[in-house]
Order: structure tokens, then C-alpha cells, then sequence
């Protein structure tokens, strides 16, 4: 086997042991939940109603936007990530730098589909331990969501009476 077949991509540049260690952390944190949150009784729900996933899932997309792609949360991503352009509204386009696990790191914090499943992965846990809270912070999270569609609404409807 020749080093260009031991590599996988083309560029040598994916950083799969940060990955890993970045899912290593992921699954550790689950793992650690679960067991914290049996030793303590807390008991899981029999069901999750379709209400609930929706508010969850608005509030999963709306933390990892937030987390991603907004120009306040900047210092977060600053030290894994690098501007590259600026996106709609206030949201910026960043991508991930430097190599190992500051660059997976890097790679999390500028993808909001990555993101996400690390959002959901919280708000899960909250929503077995503490239902109602996680009710309240994903309504909040959700409300952004309902203002974001209606500042976007209000600029395209700006834009197609002034043109």
C-alpha cells in the first residue's frame, strides 16, 4: 500500500482522529447522562409527544445557527475558525483551521448540520431530566426562529415593492 492509498481524501487534509476524539466526547457525554441520570431516578418519559419534537427541533436548529453562523458568537469560533465571507443576514461564513483537533473543532463550530445533532444531543438530555425548562428554553429558541422567518419575510417583501 503506497501512502497516497493510506490517505482519505485527496488533500491528506481530513482530521479523523480529531473527529474521533470529538465523537469519543459526544458518546462519553451521553453515556455519562444516562448513568447520572439513573443513579438519580430520573425517570424517562413513556413518549415523547410530536409537539415536543417539533419545539425541539426548532430550538436544535435555531442553538446550532446561533453557535455557527452568528456574527455575536464569533469569539467562540474564533480560535478553531476563519472568516471567509459574510452570509445573509447577520450571519458570517467560517471555516475550520489549523489541523488535529483544532481543526475538527474548527470544522463543528462552522457546520450547523454538525452542530445540531450536538444541540439536540443537550436538549435531550435536559428535556429527561428537566422537561418543563427544556420546554421554556426551546419555546424561546423557537420564538427567534418564528422572528428570523418574519425578518426575512419583512426584508423580501421590502425588496419586491421597491423593485
Amino acid at each position: 500500500m503506497t501512502a497516497d492509498d493510506a490517505r482519505y481524501d485527496d488533500q491528506g487534509e481530513v482530521p479523523l482522529g480529531g473527529y474521533a476524539a470529538l465523537a469519543s466526547v459526544f458518546a462519553v457525554g451521553v453515556g455519562t447522562f444516562a448513568l447520572v441520570a439513573r443513579r438519580r431516578g430520573v425517570q424517562l418519559p413513556q413518549q415523547v409527544p410530536p409537539w415536543d419534537v417539533a419545539l425541539l427541533g426548532a430550538a436544535a436548529y435555531k442553538a446550532s445557527r446561533l453557535l455557527t453562523k452568528d456574527k455575536v458568537t464569533s469569539f467562540l469560533r474564533a480560535p478553531f475558525t476563519r472568516r471567509t465571507g459574510q452570509g445573509q443576514g447577520n450571519e458570517v461564513i467560517d471555516e475550520g483551521r489549523g489541523s488535529g483537533l483544532r481543526r475538527a473543532t474548527g470544522d463543528l463550530l462552522s457546520c450547523p448540520f454538525c452542530t445540531a445533532a450536538w444541540a439536540t444531543g443537550a436538549l435531550v438530555c435536559s428535556y429527561a431530566a428537566a422537561p418543563r425548562l427544556t420546554r421554556l428554553v426551546c419555546g424561546g429558541l423557537g420564538a427567534l426562529t418564528v422572528s428570523d422567518w418574519l425578518q426575512y419575510a419583512w426584508t423580501w417583501t421590502q425588496q419586491t415593492v421597491e423593485d
